[in-house]
């Protein structure tokens, strides 16, 4: 049996066994997963947060809690303290790069010996974001690393992670958190981990300015970076761009002409 096919049964069931008609939220432990793997003689991964982040960001839950998710919404699962999770429905937006948006190329700086020896798609990703500092490029901020995957316990949610944590101050003086959510491969981004992320920055960094950020593959030298607002409606997307790393001799004169005629970013 396939890592899906285990998880799929496992996650399946704890759902129906606490899911009622009609219900907006489904509550379950982490002690769950155990007990249906028992129950359903299934073997355990070593790692059982593996089974909760697959299908909070990697794949899709399966058709049976699907097809029970509250009209117009989708299921998502959320930390509810700790140890403890729950399904609730929400009016979701993945987001995904947009296809048809201009292109800026930026000089590689990413070093030989990160190309050769990067393990994952996210940690290539947050290597590349580091060494070509588009952070500071897409933000208009001088920005420093301040942590990477930086777990931690937010009031009201339990445990929540980010992939990186930086800090900036820009030429006022003013200081910034700058939390970032990088994807690649199948993952998928969504504007749950990003309330999590603005969560996190008021709970820990409150006097600082958050500035939530998600980075994504577009292919292996195109990134697409976004940066999202909260407002009346919840957590927005507010900017998108894409930045395409390239050997200096492929920037050409035309290139950096039609960046400077550019319209200002509103």
């Amino acid at each position: 049996m396939t890592d899906a096919n285990r998880y799929q049964r496992i996650i399946e069931r704890i759902f129906l066994d606490y899911y009622k008609d009609g219900a907006e939220e489904v509550q379950f432990d982490r002690d769950d997963i155990r007990r249906v793997a028992r129950k359903l003689r299934i073997q355990l991964p070593k790692n059982l947060g593996d089974i909760i982040y697959t299908f909070r960001y990697r794949s899709s839950l399966p058709k049976a809690i699907r097809s029970r998710a509250p009209k117009g919404k989708e299921w998502v699962i959320l930390p509810a303290g700790p140890g403890r999770y729950r399904f609730v429905g929400r009016t979701l937006t993945q987001i995904a790069p947009n296809e048809a948006l201009a292109e800026t190329k930026i000089p590689d700086a990413t070093p030989g010996l990160i190309e050769m020896y990067a393990l994952t798609d996210e940690q290539a990703l947050l290597a590349k974001l580091r060494y070509n500092r588009l952070i500071d490029v897409f933000s208009g901020v001088t920005c420093c690393s301040l942590q990477s995957h930086l777990r931690t316990t937010v009031p009201g949610m339990g445990q929540v992670e980010t992939d990186e944590l930086y800090v900036g101050v820009d030429r006022k003086g003013a200081h910034y958190i700058l939390p970032v959510q990088a994807k690649g491969g199948n993952d998928r981004l969504s504007i749950v981990q990003i309330e999590q992320d603005l969560a996190l920055c008021q709970a820990k960094f409150s006097a600082l300015i958050c500035r939530p950020i998600a980075a994504q593959f577009v292919q292996h030298d195109l990134i697409a970076l976004f940066e999202f607002e909260e407002g009346d409606r919840g957590v927005a997307l507010c900017r998108e761009n894409h930045y395409r790393l390239v050997a200096p001799e492929e920037l050409s004169p035309e290139d950096l002409k039609n960046y400077r005629d550019r319209l200002p970013e509103k």
